[in-house]
């Protein structure tokens, strides 16, 4: 009996198979949204592991300068004769390779790719050649020299070496970048400051730095992926919906042939699990391309923006395509459970004839309604309390799923009062007849609400950061050539060299500390008409630069002050002196905190460091025979200069990739919004038939049927970008108020674009017209045969 009841079930999809279809792929786009982002997020973090692993980010403490030059042979070897467990690391770059050189000998247990406790062949690592370990594509863009062995578990872009090796190759002879310290230590041991006090220690945070840096990037990628994959569910739920209602006659027949209940549900249960599975696997692979496709430009960003390196390709990793399949599904679970649910509660003989309105059953106008208020007044409260990513997240999804639960009700409000207003019987006709056609097409619809409030808002939130760190790029890099010097004495042979030619000569230079327990970095810049004239505060003082000239004041970037709770006036402690804040300024892109003093208070508090970095200011048509003069007089190759209009270009380059992949998923997700109103027109056209048929016998020709099917399709996209429109400036607000000041530590002012919102609501009305040209054209050309069999049969 159960092969019969489960071939009796089945027969209903072979005689829809556009339904079939319909479910399949509303399923397979949902799982492959969700399972692309899911392969990105798990190849970058499966980098941070790697890039942590090498230098022991998050296991080990480590020492280094507190000026942030490279330390002495001797500072290591008082070290280590003080019985100091402590390793050297030396690292640079070469032709785009980091290249990491490591001492096995003293290396911590389970760091670096060769171990003596592993009978690995040492002898090899620290011979005079030597070798270097790494990834092909690393390896490959290494010059000849030292043996290369390929290790797929090296980080992206780096090479593990002998400390020997790796100075011959980077020229640095003799210098070590940073000591890792064991975790097991002598007792009894001399403290840091009496053997090398100019070192500093980092203790480990236990995991990667780039890990938690970059987490509130890949939450908002996940954050659009659960969008995509609602906007697909939302077909997903409208296809067993309606697959349920048409099969009531089916389920009613079987139960009083004997089925039991139970046997019939868990049958329909396997059923779709079977489709789940199918739809699941289609939808992962779709995501392994769609992730393929993106993954170097977010590769691009987060170096571009936390100088994380990830890997360009992408593996096939269990952590992604089990969640792709689990989620596929979960969400057919959750867009059947209220189809089960009904089916459960139904009466034995009930169900007599089949219904198109699939949407509308099983949850009456009122409780939507009222669940919709709920929701919408939740999200008015968080709003106004909301602080940290969870409830910004839980902020934004009230807010969409509200909105989209209220859509169906406002609409219906609107065809109403339309009707009402409507003079003829044709016009009264259409709006009842659109009312009537609501409940079908609501879950559709409410993924064009959510596709088009996403766009909106992510627009606005992307081009609002673009006017914001276009200007701030004005503020920061003023001066019109940036040079960099190899060494101190360089940097005083470039001083005096430029200080009669130019008007300005202003250094850049910095040290880490601590300011109210948070990491931060301090800059010490000299006073000039360049910051008092270019430099903009969120908040200050009157006569601020002055106040920090004295040597008294302090100014700290947004993120400083939102964390650690500082605001002008306030005392920040600093090498025992004590400075009031007297400004805080924006500083967007910055993951850490960051404070200005005077050239020489930062003098007095880092007596060891010597700037470097240079900015010059002088007429721009000057620049390039400057540029010209440093090579030939003082030996600055041009690669350590950089003009302004090259600064700007590449970050704007960067800031431009940053939000490739958002724009991306926005398109999908509009996309798939389409597809969710096709999938509808087309299911429901065959369902409009009898309530055509009186129209077109009443005299309406079949030309004009299919054309009022079209306006109606774009009258409701319309009506849907109207409430989208809101929806997305407030999406805009929570992105920009609530989730990046929880994410990155700054909030961006707000603008608005017209001109995007006309082109993105254009771009809708042509995906909704698109959609409905089909079921239209279908409709237009229906047999005058069927339209007439409508009076020969019972209905």
């Amino acid at each position: 009996m159960t092969g019969t009841v489960l071939r009796a079930l089945l027969s209903h999809w072979r005689r829809n198979p556009l339904q079939l279809f319909t479910l399949l792929a509303g399923l397979a786009l949902a799982t492959a949204l969700w399972s692309g982002v899911q392969a990105i997020n798990a190849e970058a973090r499966a980098s941070y592991d790697s890039a942590a692993a090498t230098l022991g980010e998050g296991t080990f403490d480590q020492l280094t300068r507190s000026d942030g030059q490279p330390l002495t042979v001797a500072s290591y070897v008082a070290l280590r004769r003080a019985g100091w467990l402590v390793s050297p690391v030396t690292e640079g770059r070469l032709d785009g390779v980091r290249i990491v050189g490591l001492d096995p000998l003293t290396a911590p247990g389970g760091l670096g790719p060769v171990q003596i406790a592993d009978g690995a062949d040492v002898g090899a690592f620290l011979s005079g050649q030597g070798q270097v370990f790494g990834r092909a594509a690393a390896l490959a863009a290494l010059p000849a020299g030292p043996e290369k062995v390929e290790s797929p578990d090296v980080a992206p872009d780096t090479v593990i070496t002998d400390i020997g090796v790796a100075q011959r190759l980077l020229g640095r002879d003799g210098q070590i970048d940073r000591l890792i310290v064991a975790m097991t230590q002598p007792i009894g041991q001399a403290p840091l400051s009496e053997i090398a006090p100019e070192l500093i220690r980092k203790v480990a945070q236990g995991g990667s730095d780039l890990g938690r840096l970059t987490d509130s990037f890949h939450l908002n990628l996940t954050a659009f992926g659960l969008l995509s994959f609602a906007v697909g569910i939302f077909i997903v739920n409208g296809a067993i919906g309606l697959a349920f209602e048409q099969r009531r006659p089916v389920v009613r027949t079987l139960r009083a042939l004997g089925v039991p209940l139970r046997r019939l549900m868990v049958l329909m249960a396997l059923e779709l699990a079977l489709m789940a599975l199918v739809a699941g696997g289609i939808g992962v692979a779709l995501g392994y391309v769609i992730a393929s496709l993106l993954l170097p430009d977010v590769a691009a960003t987060l170096q571009g923006l936390y100088g994380a390196t990830v890997a360009g390709t992408l593996q096939l990793r269990p952590v992604w395509w089990a969640s792709g399949l689990a989620i596929a599904f979960g969400g057919t679970a959750m867009a059947s459970a209220a189809a089960f649910w009904r089916l459960a509660r139904l009466p034995l003989l009930a169900g007599g004839s089949p219904r198109a309105l699939s949407m509308a059953a099983g949850r009456s106008a009122r409780v939507q309604g009222a669940l919709a208020l709920v929701l919408l007044v939740a999200a008015g409260a968080l709003a106004l309390t909301a602080q940290g990513l969870v409830a910004g997240f839980a902020l934004l999804g009230s807010m969409l799923i509200g909105a989209a639960l209220a859509l169906p009700l406002i609409l219906d409000r609107v065809l109403a009062m339309a009707e009402r207003l409507s003079r003829g019987v044709r016009a009264q006709w259409f709006w009842a007849d659109t009312r009537q056609q609501l409940p079908g097409l609501s879950l559709a619809l409410a993924a064009l609400l959510l596709a088009m409030a996403a766009n909106v808002g992510v627009s606005t939130m992307v081009s609002s950061f673009r006017l914001t760190f276009t200007g701030f790029l004005d503020q920061r890099l003023a001066s019109e050539l940036y040079v960099t010097a190899a060494d101190p004495a360089d940097a005083k042979r470039l001083v005096d060299y430029v200080t009669p030619r130019v008007r300005a000569v202003l250094p850049i230079q910095s040290a880490p500390a601590q300011i109210a327990g948070f990491p931060a970095e301090v800059f010490g810049a000299r006073d000039d008409a360049t910051y008092r004239d270019n430099w903009a505060f969120l908040s200050a003082n009157p006569d601020t630069w002055d106040a920090v000239a004295a040597g008294d004041g302090i100014l700290i970037n947004e993120q400083l002050s939102r964390r650690s709770g500082l605001s002008l006036n306030d005392a920040v402690t600093l090498g025992g002196r004590q400075f009031a804040v007297e400004g805080v300024y924006g500083d967007y892109g910055n993951p850490i905190g960051q404070a200005i003093l005077t050239e020489a208070a930062f003098e007095a508090l880092y007596p060891d460091v010597t700037p470097l970095r240079f900015g010059l200011r002088l007429p721009a048509a000057e620049v390039p025979s400057l540029v010209e003069a440093l090579e030939n007089d003082v030996g600055i190759p041009a690669a350590n200069t950089v003009n302004q209009a090259g600064i700007k270009r590449i970050s704007l380059d960067i800031f431009d990739r940053t939000f490739t992949v958002t724009t991306a998923l926005n398109i999908l997700t509009l996309t798939v919004a389409g597809f969710a109103i096709l999938m509808s027109l087309l299911t429901l056209a065959a369902l409009r038939v009898p309530q055509l048929a009186p129209a077109w016998a009443m005299g309406l020709t079949r030309r004009e049927l299919g054309l009022l099917e079209l306006v109606r399709a774009v009258l409701l996209a319309v009506l849907t970008a109207l409430v989208a429109l809101p929806l997305g400036l407030a999406l805009a607000w929570a992105l920009l108020a609530v989730v990046n000041v929880a994410a990155f530590g700054w909030r961006l002012p707000m603008f608005l674009f017209p001109l995007d919102y006309l082109r993105l609501g254009g771009f809708a009305l042509l995906a909704a017209a698109l959609a409905a040209l089909w079921p239209a054209w279908r409709l237009a050309r229906t047999p005058p045969s069927d339209l007439l069999k409508v009076f020969s049969n019972e209905r």
